[in-house]
């Protein structure tokens, strides 16, 4: 029977989760994102939740509780007036909660409804794992079994008839000795890189760049709670486009002319020299406001990735952050190219914020 105390925290457990859970948009939208802590913990702000206190009703309305006191007052003295000055403004009222990636991944499923990936059945990598499932007559020190050494020493001694059980010493021989054993089994793992494209040209302000920022963060959470192995490769671009470490990716604004083909063209490489597809789980994002240099530009873009980026791909995902520089163009000509339903090209329009959690659902709801 659990301890009364373990379902007090479970119960406040899935108390935090719900209120995580109903401001999960406003925590979205604000751009607030978990702080990583390490081992796969989260620091997540959150309201503070109020203990609910007894206090004195109307003395009219009759029934216990009756005698002297104002409406309003605490039971026991509880809130006295404190001393000093008040103070201005609003108090803290937020608490850190620590969660873990598959708490919050569900957190996000859950409110979106989103269903489990079933990676490609070709994307499998072989390891070997050892588990310490049985034992053993031999080994190291380090992986002796002391309980099952004593047994074995105390079933010799009892059968030999030298054991005294009113002076039960146990002393194991070298032929009683038991040691944990390693099965060696092959398992499979899914992995999965996911390959992030964004424009940086003088159109793409910081607003959209925070929305990408939000937006990917979420999308990681989520692949990661569906993928035991994934990597993230960065690419930005103008007219020109280079591969960047995370911190460069959200931070660079340029100030040249949009070539989307550069970006494509980086992306194909990156998959052809380092992601074999009988072998990963591949997911390209590309994110911009939808201005591109010209059509002929727009013609190559979509040859690659019918001829090279589609085919290798899970579903590759273009969102369209909403800026007032950009034509949002290159939407349109995706959606005419593919449709908006077709199977392996996911597109979403990002018109601000609060658009976030829809444009998340867009590109993760088919499960791909």
């Amino acid at each position: 029977m659990d301890h009364p105390i373990k379902r007090d925290h479970a119960r406040f457990r899935k108390i935090i989760k719900g209120k995580i859970r109903d401001s999960l948009k406003k925590y979205i939208s604000r751009g607030e994102m978990p702080i990583p802590k390490g081992n796969g913990q989260f620091k997540v702000p959150m309201p503070s939740i109020n203990t609910p206190r007894f206090i004195f009703g109307d003395k009219s309305q009759g029934g216990s509780g009756q005698g002297e006191g104002q409406a309003g007052d605490p039971v026991d003295g509880e809130g006295e007036p404190g001393q000093g000055e008040a103070g201005e403004g609003e108090g803290n009222k937020e608490l850190d909660v620590d969660m873990s990636l598959d708490e919050l991944a569900a957190i996000l499923g859950d409110e979106l409804e989103l269903p489990k990936i079933e990676p490609k059945g070709k994307k499998n990598l072989q390891s070997t794992v050892d588990r310490y499932t049985s034992i053993g007559t031999v080994g190291p020190d380090s992986l002796k079994h002391y309980k099952r050494t004593y047994k074995e020493a105390l079933k010799r001694q009892i059968a030999m008839g030298t054991y005294d059980p009113s002076n039960p010493i146990v002393v194991p021989t070298k032929a009683d000795m038991r040691y944990r054993s390693a099965d060696t089994k092959v398992e499979f793992e899914n992995s999965a890189v996911v390959i992030y494209m964004m424009d940086v040209s003088g159109s793409m302000g910081d607003e959209q760049k925070e929305i990408v920022r939000t937006e990917s963060f979420w999308i990681n959470l989520w692949l990661k709670s569906q993928y035991k192995d994934i990597e993230i490769r960065y690419i930005i671009h103008d007219a020109t486009a280079k591969e960047v470490d995370e911190n460069t990716f959200f931070k660079t604004r340029e100030s040249g002319g949009t070539l989307i083909s550069s970006a494509l063209k980086l992306c194909k490489e990156i998959i052809q020299e380092d992601y074999n597809s009988s072998d990963w789980n591949i997911y390209p994002f590309h994110f911009s406001d939808g201005d591109n240099w010209s059509m002929e530009d727009t013609n190559l873009c979509l040859n690659i990735l019918k001829e090279d980026i589609i085919p290798n791909s899970n579903v590759f995902c273009y969102g369209q952050v909403e800026s007032r520089y950009g034509s949002g163009q290159f939407y349109k000509d995706l959606s005419t190219a593919f449709g908006e339903e077709h199977e392996d090209v996911i597109l979403s329009k990002i018109k601000n914020k609060d658009a976030i959690l829809g444009s998340i659902k867009d590109f993760l709801g088919k499960g791909k």
